[in-house]
């Protein structure tokens, strides 16, 4: 469908800028907004300064939040290095200060919070396919649940795409790492360097195709070696004028973006200095003290005259000698309040550009094929169908130098020229093969009118419906140009590595190899954008949903597609007492995300012992209506001016019955249209970040425990950091009041049988900190307190009633069979009211304990005792102290993990926690 309408024009210059349109549909998301460092005179500058820098610097870490921010924003955004950071994995074993999402949804946050943190400092980010199991001793440990090999082929494979001149490991490969994690990450940045030119040890076919690549030097950062040893030294504080900002203080701002690891950083002025250690070097011409180097890259050559000799003909090598003045004159013409004075300077540099890399001339393709394990094919960095690779370069230096210089040059061609595009619909989800009516919008504000010429698909896609523009037309300075299109996607739009089943702690993703900022949003438009005769440059736009917020004003959210119907279940997993009468509302959430009506059965399977009060429930989505097709030029798709009603009905079944004692599953399954959905999702969603879809089946895992209750037991909750453990608590029967910190004072706790701290709640409210003699009163008359583990602040005078010591690292048991030995087994929390043998510590999901006590007052009387092999036994896991008339008790045991997982032996030792005192009785 097509479209003209126009703003008035102020004004005409002289020369044309000629457009296409394309739309294609890509992986996930892109970003929904720019920053302010992305727009105008901050980022054309910038731009321009680094037109000709080709150096490239790889950092190699393990999680989100190891990086060197500081190091990557002086790199990218102060010597406009391309700089990148490869994290092994994404963050998923960690824990969630801002939410209760742990696992892949947490991966899902802290991927994203990388993502934000590199739009701020300028950075690519890559990961592995490793999977975040949750803290490692030692790289030993890592590596029985990693596979050495895959792991270490991804990094090969990285560093091959990527083409880093230097590599900089954040962490030693030694013990001294603190984390196994940490340690793999620091052995195989090692490796890598000395192994991705080997083609014997890693041919191309295990790489994704990629060419081998041999990196020149090798760094590791000198703060977990001992500064005394670094070898070269740079002010990362230095200011920028044009950014306004030192670049440490962008950096600060980039590192608080980890929200949800309280990586909060103060952006502090000043001079501040990064320090690293050479640990290898392959460049001929650099110092042979390390000591002496300059910088990074002294010894390698980063001119643009190192590619001499692989010129092939007199056009190419003629190209390339203009090239360095070329880049000269667009840094003597910027004028930022006038940036239409370099668009010819710029549209010079691209056609200079693409002479170097054309034609079956050019240096920088490679035609060879090789066959690759994941069957697809890529010539030039671009995908296309096929059984085969086939994959640049003749030299993969050239390759990259061309590809970042052309990028940088369209950039500042787009910027330098006013040209904007925006792609909008009208809401936010729409269903799998729906045709979703897209409004394009193309602004010039600049001076310089555009000649916008017939579209045609760059990237021919199915999901491209009709065409974008009908006959060329002038777009003069001031004025603007809208047009309505129809597309279609083909699948849901989730985290592309969860697209796969993971296997233990690897991902399986269909495609590796790709830089994460990279990948486009599930419906990108794109410009062809032809500037002063220069070769044809895309502009990119992903498509949003954009509405006015009343109070956060320009709100947009990333296009996404759904299955039609999508069955939500408020828990994946929920306790029951076994051998029990079971009365449970079952509360299904039934999505439509289609524009028509629908009708919609909704069925219950359930396991045997439980029937449903009805066989089927029914519900009618009346659909939202769709903008009006454009019936003529000026014509658009319309914009809703806000968000559109949620297509959303919740129905309940409650069922009823008697489970014998394991896990029993209840299934819900929706049809429609002679269509089956069993599917649904959550929906990870914080300001700082974009949105994310997860999708998981409508399953609810029922663990039905064989226990027994005290009675009446009336508890309060004070939650902590990723606490899930209230909910599950009310599933076996327990009366649960969550209590603010805050309220404390004013909150009559005598007739709670035990108040329990949820796991780092100290750490995470000061009101609790403040408040806490007000526990301890509580405990001192009889009450029975049961705080779940926090760190170091648990050593502070007040905390807790006696003291206790933490050694660092601290004392934890990760090893999920570790085994767990009875001292007393006499002890009321082993006795009262379920018997607890080693048993209950079977089926146990990541971390045993975390920060156990090395050492406590005699006044704590110690239940268990655990460790990893090969280390001394810790007898800080459960420590139970009688106090005043009533019971404190101390545990780093992993409720907060084991409970939400429905671990049976974990909620009959956590009813025994909640009747420590010998008042309570079953």
């Amino acid at each position: 469908m097509t479209g003209l309408s126009f703003a008035s024009p102020r004004r005409a210059r002289t020369g044309t800028v000629a457009l296409l349109v394309a739309t294609l549909v890509a992986l996930v998301l892109a970003p929904a907004r720019s920053t302010a460092q992305d727009r105008g005179a901050a980022a054309l500058g910038p731009l321009m300064e680094g037109l000709g820098v080709s150096a490239r610097v790889l950092f190699i870490a393990a999680h989100p939040d190891d990086e060197d921010t500081q190091l990557i924003t002086w790199l990218a955004k102060g010597r406009h290095v391309e700089t990148a950071y490869l994290a092994l994995t994404r963050g998923d074993g960690g824990q969630n200060l801002i939410g209760n999402e742990l696992g892949e949804s947490l991966g899902a946050i802290r991927t994203e919070e990388l993502l934000a943190a590199r739009r701020l400092d300028g950075g690519r980010q890559y990961f592995t396919r490793a999977f975040d199991f949750g803290f490692s001793k030692n790289a030993e440990e890592t590596l029985t649940q990693w596979s050495r090999d895959s792991i270490l082929r991804d990094v090969v494979t990285v560093v091959r795409q990527f083409r880093p001149h230097v590599i900089i490991a954040v962490f030693t490969g030694t013990p001294a790492d603190g984390h196994g994690h940490h340690q793999v990450s620091g052995i195989f940045a090692r490796e890598a360097y000395d192994a991705s030119g080997d083609t014997v040890r890693f041919p191309r076919s295990t790489t994704a195709g990629y060419a081998p690549w041999s990196v020149q030097k090798f760094y590791r950062a000198a703060v977990y070696r001992g500064q005394d040893q670094a070898t070269l030294r740079m002010n990362v504080g230095e200011y920028d004028p044009i950014l306004g900002r030192s670049y440490s203080e962008i950096a600060a701002d980039s590192r608080s973006q980890h929200k949800s690891q309280a990586m909060g950083s103060m952006q502090l002025k000043g001079a501040r200095f990064d320090q690293v250690i050479r640990e290898a070097s392959r460049a001929p011409r650099a110092p042979s003290d390390a000591k002496k180097e300059r910088d990074l890259f002294d010894g390698i050559d980063t001119t643009w005259t190192r590619f001499a000799p692989l010129m092939r003909t007199p056009a190419q090598k003629a190209a390339l000698d203009s090239l360095p003045a070329a880049f000269a004159q667009a840094r003597a013409t910027l004028d930022l309040a006038h940036p239409e004075k370099s668009v010819a300077v710029l549209g010079r540099i691209a056609r200079l550009l693409q002479v170097i890399c054309r034609g079956a001339s050019s240096p920088c393709i490679d035609s060879t094929t090789v066959r690759g394990a994941e069957g697809r094919t890529t010539l030039a960095h671009k995908e296309v169908s096929g059984d085969v690779w086939q994959v640049a370069a003749v030299n993969g230096d050239l390759a990259e130098a061309q590809a970042i210089a052309m990028a940088r040059t369209q950039r500042a061609l787009q910027l330098a020229s006013g040209v904007a595009i925006e792609a909008t619909a009208s809401r936010e989800v729409w269903g799998v093969g729906e045709e979703i009516p897209v409004t394009v919008k193309v602004y010039n504000r600049g001076a310089r009118p555009i000649l916008i010429t017939p579209a045609m698909p760059l990237n021919p896609s199915p999901a491209l419906l009709g065409e974008l523009m009908a006959s060329p037309f002038t777009l003069a300075p001031d004025s603007s140009y809208s047009s309505g299109i129809l597309l279609k996607l083909a699948a849901p739009s989730e985290p592309w590595w969860l697209q796969t089943p993971r296997a233990g702690a690897m991902f399986t993703p269909r495609t590796f190899g790709i830089s994460e900022t990279s990948r486009r949003a599930p419906a990108t438009v794109q410009i062809a954008l032809s500037v002063e005769g220069a070769p044809l440059q895309v502009i990119e736009a992903p498509v949003v949903f954009r509405y006015a917020d009343p109070i956060k004003g320009d709100t947009r959210h990333p296009f996404a597609g759904a299955p039609a119907v999508t069955l939500t279940l408020e828990d994946a997993v929920a306790y029951a007492r076994a051998n029990t009468q079971f009365e449970r509302a079952i509360r299904v959430v039934v999505r439509s995300h289609t524009s028509s009506a629908r009708d919609v059965t909704v069925r219950l399977q359930l396991p045997q012992g439980l029937v449903a009060d009805s066989a089927a429930r029914r519900v009618h989505f009346v659909g939202v209506a769709k903008p009006a097709a454009p019936s003529g030029p000026g014509a658009a798709f319309g914009i809703g001016g806000g968000p559109a009603p949620d297509q959303m009905e919740a129905v309940t079944f409650n069922v009823r019955g008697r489970l014998a004692p394991g896990r029993h599953v209840i299934a819900a399954i929706a049809s429609s249209g002679g269509e089956t959905f069993t599917t649904g999702f959550t929906q990870v969603q914080y300001d700082h970040i974009r949105p994310q879809r997860l999708y998981r089946p409508a399953t609810l895992g029922v663990e039905a425990v064989d226990l027994t209750l005290p009675r009446a037991v009336n508890i309060a909750y004070i939650a902590g950091v990723g606490d899930n453990v209230a909910p599950m608590l009310e599933q076996l029967g327990v009366n649960v009041t969550v209590l603010d910190p805050a309220t404390l004072p004013r909150t009559d706790l005598s007739h709670f049988a035990a108040v329990v701290v949820g796991t780092r709640a100290y750490e995470a409210s000061d009101a609790l900190v403040a408040n806490n003699a007000r526990l301890l009163d509580y405990a001192r008359a009889g009450g029975t307190l049961v705080v779940q583990y926090g760190q170091y602040e648990m050593t502070r005078p007040g905390i807790m009633p006696f003291p206790i010591t933490l050694s660092r690292p601290a004392d934890r048991v990760t090893v999920e069979g570790a085994p767990v030995t009875i001292i007393d087994s006499a002890a009321t929390v082993l006795t009262a009211p379920n018997a607890i043998t080693a048993r209950d510590f079977e089926g146990w999901i990541q971390d045993r304990t975390l920060y156990m006590p090395h050492t406590f007052d005699p006044a704590y009387k110690p239940v268990f005792e655990t460790h990893d092999p090969g280390e001394e036994p810790n007898r800080g896991a459960l420590l139970v102290a009688p106090y005043g008339k009533g019971t404190y008790v101390y545990t780093t045991f992993a409720f907060f993990r084991q409970l939400p997982n429905g671990n049976p032996g974990a909620a009959r030792l956590m009813i025994n926690l909640l009747s420590a005192h010998t008042g309570i009785v079953p």
